[in-house]
């Protein structure tokens, strides 16, 4: 057993993080944080002697939620035996299945720190240690923080910090039209038109970040800009794969870090979402990218992601709470698309973090989560799908070749 982290007795929940445990219904929605490891796997021993070091510096890992699920409260100790456990499989080290299993593994009871974090490795090479947390309690960015203090030879770095802008009146305009198409119908969506199974599986692809941003600088673009629009390709083809039609534009929500400088291992969320729609009627991905970046842009200029927080601050918890249950529903949106940046790679005992990747499941409706996970010179995009979805695993493929033909076209 080892000491509690040092925090306030009691942290009240924000609607965000109630808007998280609610929606999950019986089961808790986790942020799972992957980590890929080069070299021979540590003992658990080692690793929880780190995480014993280093738990301290971490407040919400010495928390539970209340029996009134209204905040977060102290525990007196931890008992790591509890937290930190290891799996070994028979095999070469599959992350799809790896990633699957943990999104579909219980997590510890609220009784306690509802965390756990799990050392992974396989038949060869390598290995891989998974953090996994309620969504209610950190989100991704919070995450990335977190394995940093945990496991990093030299803590520090992760997600860059918000800046807080002034919005502009367009900003809050939107983000009022946001929240007024959250209770209109989100018209049609037929590649997602299956009824949910409440059962996902996982998989990715990965590529060098580099080839996002070469191809973003050359349009004038973002590394969003590029993934998201690779994205809307790639529903594109795959839904005229199957159906031989095109997709209209496809609603999807994308979360947008608040989480400012001081704030890295807060508690909770600290993130506002977008409604955005996803150009799936273009025919080429260079269409689908001018499309895109009309849209992003209009979000930076109104300012709409501080106009939504001091709009979403503003309001009381439960009602802000209610509004973004309705706000990521499978009812208005089909799909999350997300992105988090690990920061700099990092050593572990000397060993390299050689690749990354964050990940949510699909609940309330919603069909498919995507993220792109930044860790140094590499990213993967993530896709979790239900599984009333069964050809959905295509996507991570059609996305690589979406990029692919723009990064031949603007890079050569």
């Amino acid at each position: 057993m080892h000491p509690q982290p040092r925090t306030a007795r009691t942290v009240p929940l924000g609607a965000a993080d109630l808007a998280f445990l609610e929606s999950g219904g019986e089961k808790t929605l986790p942020t799972v944080f992957m980590l890929n490891f080069a070299g021979p796997p540590p003992t658990l021993d080692a690793l929880r002697a780190r995480v014993a070091e280093r738990a301290g510096r971490v407040p919400v890992l010495g928390c539970r939620v209340t029996t009134s699920r209204r905040a977060l409260e102290r525990v007196e100790r931890l008992d790591l035996t509890r937290h930190v456990r290891e799996l070994s499989l028979p095999g070469p080290l599959d992350d799809g299945h790896i990633a699957t299993r943990m999104l579909s593994r219980p997590l510890p009871g609220l009784d306690g720190p509802p965390w756990d974090l799990w050392l992974v490795h396989g038949t060869e090479g390598g290995y891989r240690v998974v953090l996994r947390a309620p969504h209610a309690l950190q989100d991704g960015a919070g995450a990335a923080h977190t394995v940093r203090a945990l496991l990093a030879d030299e803590p520090g770095g992760g997600p860059p910090a918000h800046r807080p802008s002034r919005p502009r009146a367009r900003g809050f305009l939107d983000t009022l039209g946001y929240v007024a198409a959250a209770f209109r119908d989100a018209g049609p969506m037929p590649a997602f038109a299956a009824r949910p199974t409440g059962v996902t599986e996982v998989c990715h692809v990965d590529t060098p970040v580099a080839r996002l941003r070469a191809i973003g600088r050359a349009v004038g673009g973002s590394v969003n800009d590029v993934y998201l629009a690779a994205l809307a390709h790639a529903v594109h083809t795959w839904h005229a794969k199957e159906n031989g039609a095109v997709h209209p534009p496809l609603p999807v929500v994308v979360p947008m870090s608040v989480r400012r400088a001081g704030e890295e291992h807060a508690p909770g969320n600290r993130m506002v979402t977008a409604r955005l729609l996803l150009p799936c009627d273009q025919d080429s991905p260079f269409g689908a990218l001018a499309a895109v970046m009309a849209r992003t842009a209009r979000l930076r200029r109104s300012g709409q992601r501080d106009a939504t927080r001091l709009l979403m601050t503003a309001t009381p918890r439960r009602i802000a709470a209610n509004l973004g249950k309705r706000m990521v529903h499978g009812s208005t949106v089909a799909a999350v698309t997300s992105g988090v940046n690990l920061g700099d790679p990092f050593t572990y005992q000397g060993d390299p973090v050689v690749n990354a990747a964050v990940f949510t499941d699909a609940i309330a409706g919603v069909m498919c989560v995507a993220v792109l996970t930044g860790c140094g010179g590499n990213a993967r995009f993530t896709f979790v799908h239900d599984r009333a979805l069964p050809t959905a695993d295509e996507i991570p493929d059609l996305w690589l070749a979406s990029l692919l033909e723009l990064d031949k076209a603007h890079t050569g």
